[in-house]
């Protein structure tokens, strides 16, 4: 009887482990099952990853990308920061995008680690970079039904410049923690960012940087104690996440002094006088801004870039700094998600 009763239990739970995945696979969406089915797409050797080749006035080179997820309706373009910062610190969507179904894609502007870094001074010029992204996009098969472009701090120039050339190709913008002035930028960083700082730390930052000290130890450990942990991650330094603290050490120096400068307290290189607020009115395409309250850049001053757009919505962070994604993540990442829904559904 015991054998019976025993042999009757294990046929039970054999049919009950047959009948689960089948149970499992029909609440399964179509979309969910698809999503990281990459079997028919060109990059499933490399995970995802492709070097795209680029054409450029000094000759060809090669950039990386890596594609996450699949959604044929949505796509987003990722630009970093810097210039010359890397993909690195976007790892964060990770935690979030492929949950909510949205493909995106990785990718390390031309002199960047992950992608070539040639040594020609001429390439580090805002529109070779637009014409580096309108490559990048044609290779990917990313278009105006699907393309959706984040950029993020100096990315946000790129992506802002991008648009105004090429916004006939996209289905929706992404501003982050960019201004569209950095004559603005600057101004707001004297007469709002240094004021607030202890001043005798001040007094001997600009000490350093009018004696081109940039590379002395003491010069990154006021700054990090006195600007970067109040106004760039809003997080003690030795808590700073990885991937941001691996994106800052692979910073490309010859790309990002030329056109920033050295000084971390303002811009003074390339894009001095870079300002793109009156052309703003041209975008017709639907864009979202993003700001902080603690960032670098005037949260005020992007509410107002989402104000000129013509189709325009304003995300404010309000715990967060110019690296928000981190430090007041919950917000910014749920107000990029409902975007690229809201924009999707026609909303």
């Amino acid at each position: 009887m015991r054998t019976l009763i025993c042999l009757s239990l294990l046929a039970l739970l054999l049919c009950a482990c047959q009948i689960q995945p089948e149970n499992f696979a029909r609440k399964d969406p179509d979309a969910k099952s698809t999503y990281l089915d990459y079997s028919d797409r060109d990059d499933l050797l490399a995970g995802g990853v492709r070097l795209i080749p680029i054409h450029t006035p000094k000759g060809d080179f090669k950039v990386w990308t890596k594609r996450v997820g699949n959604n044929p309706t949505i796509k987003v373009l990722l630009l970093h920061g810097g210039p010359a910062a890397t993909h690195e610190y976007f790892e964060m969507f990770d935690s979030y995008f492929p949950a909510a179904g949205v493909e995106y894609y990785y990718y390390d502007q031309l002199g960047s680690a992950y992608s070539d870094q040639p040594d020609e001074p001429e390439l580090w010029d805002t529109a070779r970079f637009v014409d580096e992204v309108e490559q990048v996009r044609q290779a990917l098969g990313l278009e105006r039904s699907n393309f959706f472009l984040l950029g993020h701090s100096w990315g946000g120039i790129l992506a802002m410049e991008y648009a105004l050339t090429y916004q006939q190709n996209l289905k929706g913008l992404i501003i982050s923690n960019m201004m569209s002035s950095i004559p603005a930028y600057n101004e707001y960083a004297t007469k709002v960012l240094m004021p607030q700082m202890d001043q005798t730390a001040l007094a001997e930052i600009k000490k350093l940087e009018n004696a081109k000290q940039f590379e002395n130890p003491r010069y990154m450990e006021l700054l990090m104690q006195h600007h970067y942990v109040q106004h760039i991650l809003r997080m003690p330094a030795e808590q700073w996440p990885d991937p941001v603290n691996r994106a800052f050490t692979h910073l490309n120096q010859k790309i990002y002094i030329p056109m920033q400068g050295p000084s971390e307290l303002g811009a003074s290189g390339k894009l001095v006088n870079w300002d793109r607020t009156a052309d703003l009115g041209q975008l017709t395409v639907p864009t979202l801004v993003i700001g902080a309250r603690y960032d670098t850049m005037d949260p005020s001053h992007m509410e107002m870039m989402s104000k000129k757009v013509q189709k325009g919505r304003y995300l404010f962070c309000p715990n967060g700094s110019h690296m928000a994604m981190y430090d007041d993540q919950k917000t910014y990442v749920d107000g990029v998600i409902t975007f690229l829904k809201d924009i999707d559904a026609g909303r």
